[in-house]
C-alpha cells in the first residue's frame, strides 16, 4: 500500500486533472478493515467539513488511533475552531503578521486581506514566509486566512478551505503544493520552557462532579506548600492570568468543546507543566478513537462495534443485546444508554446520531463493580472499586430532574488490587501518554476487560484518598516538582 493516502468525501472531489494518487472516500476509511492496522500511512484528509463528531472529525481522530501520520490532526482541527488560540503557539505571531502586511502596499480589499494556503503554500510571493509559519502552526491542507486592519494588522480568522472551493486558476496551484509537500516531513511545534514554582488549579465551583471536591482542592493547596510549591485555585475567568503560572493542573470535567481544553493548550503554549495535557484530552474524551485504539494493540475490551447511521442493524451480529449505546463525548455516565432489543437500539441511535456521526455500540457486561486504577507518570496510585448505584447498572444514575445517585466505593492498596488489572491499567494508559490517568476495568471471573481510560480521574477526599491520605496529593504535586525541575536542568 502506498504510504500516501487521500480522503474525501466524495470521489467526484477529486478532478481528472489532480495528481495520481491513492483516493478513497471518508466513509471507506472509516470502515474498511484493511485501513486499520496500517501504522506507516501518511494520512491528508480533504473532507469538506472538519466539524466536530462530522466524519472528517473522525477521519483524524480515528488515523490517530491507528498510529498514522494524519493532516489535519484533531488538535488543529479544535484549534481552527478557537479564535483565542490563535497567537498562542509562538511569541510574536500578530507582530510577524502587522510587518509583513504593511509590505503591501495597496491591499486589494482596503483593510482586508484574504489569504489562501495550500500545504504551507502561497502563490502570492509576497506571503508566502508568512504562508509557512502559519501552516506550521495549524498544519492543515487548506486554509483560508482573513486579514484585518485594526489599528494594527491583525488574523480575524482561519477557517479550513473546502476542496471543493478550489477554482479552475487554482488547480495548478494546489497541485504543485501537494506534490510538493508529500515528500517533506511532518511537523510539531516546539514548547518554551517554564522557570518557577506556582501551581494554577483550575476547577469549577459550580460543578456538580467534579473529580475533586472542595476539601480535596484545599488538600493541594495546604500540601503544596510543604514541597515548595504555591497553589492557586483558578476558574476560566483567571484565562489571561494563566501565564503568570508555572503549572496547570485541571481538576474541572475536561471536554474538547470547551474552556478546559483552550486552558490546556495555552498552558502547553506557554512551556507550562499541564495535567491535563491536551494530546491526553483529544485522546480520552472521545470513547470512539479509544475503542479503536485498544481493539487495535489487541486489548481486552467488550465487543465494541462503531455505527455509521446507516450500520444500525449491525449491532445484533456484532455485540448483541442487551447493547451499551454511547455518545463518544460522554462523562460520568452521562450519554450512556442501555438498548434491550433492536427497536430500543434503533431510537436510542437516531437520537445520538443528532449529535454526532459516529457512535460506539458494546457488549453489555454486568458487574457488581467497576475497577478504577488510578496511574501517574506510568506508575500506579491508587485502586478503588466503584459500586454501581442502587437497582441501576451505572456507578451513577441520573435522574430526570438533575439530581443523581452514585453507588459505595471500596479503596485498596495497590499491591492488594488483582495485578492483571493493575499491569492492564499501565498497559492502556501507555497508549495515551505520561500524565494522570484513571482507568475503568471490568472484572468476570478471571478476565478483566478495559472500558475507558479517563485523562481527569477522580481525587476526592474520603475516596481515592482513603487508603494513602495526604500522601497521594503529596505524589500528584511531586510530579509537577519533578517535571519542573527537568525543565530546569535538574536531574534525579
Amino acid at each position: 500500500m502506498s504510504s500516501h493516502l487521500i480522503i474525501v468525501d466524495n470521489l467526484k472531489d477529486w478532478k481528472i486533472d489532480f495528481p495520481e494518487v491513492p483516493v478513497i472516500s471518508a466513509k471507506h476509511y472509516l470502515s474498511s478493515p484493511e485501513y486499520i492496522a496500517t501504522k506507516s500511512l501518511r494520512v491528508i484528509n480533504l473532507s469538506r467539513s472538519y466539524r466536530y463528531l462530522s466524519m472528517g472529525y473522525y477521519c483524524s481522530l480515528l488515523a490517530e488511533a491507528r498510529q498514522q501520520k494524519i493532516l489535519p490532526s484533531v488538535r488543529t482541527i479544535t484549534d481552527l475552531s478557537s479564535r483565542a488560540i490563535y497567537s498562542l503557539n509562538v511569541d510574536d505571531l500578530d507582530g510577524i503578521v502587522h510587518r509583513t502586511l504593511l509590505k503591501k502596499v495597496s491591499p486589494p480589499d482596503g483593510d482586508k486581506v484574504e489569504l489562501n494556503i495550500f500545504f504551507g503554500q502561497s502563490n502570492h510571493a509576497e506571503f508566502q514566509s508568512l504562508a509557512r509559519q502559519i501552516f506550521d502552526i495549524f498544519p492543515c491542507p487548506l486554509i483560508r486566512v482573513e486579514f484585518r486592519l485594526q489599528q494594527k494588522w491583525q488574523i480575524t480568522s482561519i477557517r479550513p478551505l473546502n476542496i471543493q472551493a478550489i477554482n479552475d486558476d487554482q488547480r495548478s496551484y494546489f497541485c504543485d503544493a501537494l506534490l510538493a509537500y508529500v515528500g517533506k516531513r511532518w511537523r510539531t511545534p516546539k514548547t518554551k520552557q517554564a522557570t518557577r514554582y506556582d501551581l494554577a488549579i483550575l476547577h469549577d465551583p459550580e460543578e456538580r462532579l467534579p473529580p475533586s471536591d472542595t476539601t480535596a482542592l484545599q488538600k493541594f493547596v495546604r500540601l503544596g506548600k510543604k514541597i515548595g510549591i504555591s497553589v492557586d485555585l483558578i476558574t476560566k475567568k483567571n484565562y489571561s492570568r494563566l501565564a503568570e503560572y508555572d503549572a496547570l493542573f485541571i481538576r474541572e470535567t475536561t471536554s474538547i468543546n470547551h474552556h478546559t481544553y483552550r486552558f490546556s493548550k495555552k498552558a502547553e503554549a506557554e512551556g507550562m507543566v499541564v495535567i491535563d495535557d491536551p494530546e491526553s484530552i483529544v485522546r480520552c474524551t472521545n470513547k470512539v478513537y479509544l475503542a479503536e485504539l485498544l481493539q487495535s494493540r489487541k486489548l481486552p475490551t467488550p465487543k465494541s462495534v462503531v455505527l455509521q447511521k446507516d450500520g444500525i442493524s449491525t449491532i445484533a451480529e456484532t455485540v448483541g443485546f442487551p447493547a451499551v449505546i454511547k455518545i463518544p463525548d460522554g462523562s460520568f455516565s452521562r450519554g450512556i444508554f442501555k438498548a434491550e432489543t433492536a427497536a430500543e437500539a434503533e431510537k436510542i441511535s437516531q437520537e445520538l446520531f443528532k449529535e454526532s456521526d459516529l457512535i460506539l455500540a458494546q457488549e453489555f457486561l454486568y458487574t457488581e463493580f467497576d475497577w478504577r486504577i488510578g496511574v501517574l507518570n506510568h506508575q500506579p496510585l491508587f485502586a478503588c472499586q466503584y459500586f454501581m448505584s442502587k437497582s441501576h447498572w451505572q456507578i451513577i444514575k441520573h435522574g430526570p430532574s438533575g439530581k443523581s445517585v452514585e453507588g459505595n466505593f471500596r479503596a485498596m492498596p495497590v499491591d492488594e488490587a488483582p495485578q492483571a488489572a493493575i499491569e492492564l491499567a499501565l498497559t492502556a494508559t501507555r497508549l495515551i501518554g505520561d500524565g494522570f490517568y484513571g482507568v475503568d476495568i471490568k472484572q468476570r471471573g478471571d478476565m478483566f476487560y478495559v472500558i475507558e481510560v479517563n485523562d481527569n480521574p477522580n481525587v476526592e477526599s474520603g475516596v481515592e484518598d482513603t487508603v494513602l491520605g495526604d500522601s497521594l496529593y503529596i505524589m500528584i504535586l511531586n510530579e509537577f516538582v519533578r517535571r519542573l525541575d527537568f525543565n530546569k536542568g535538574f536531574q534525579y
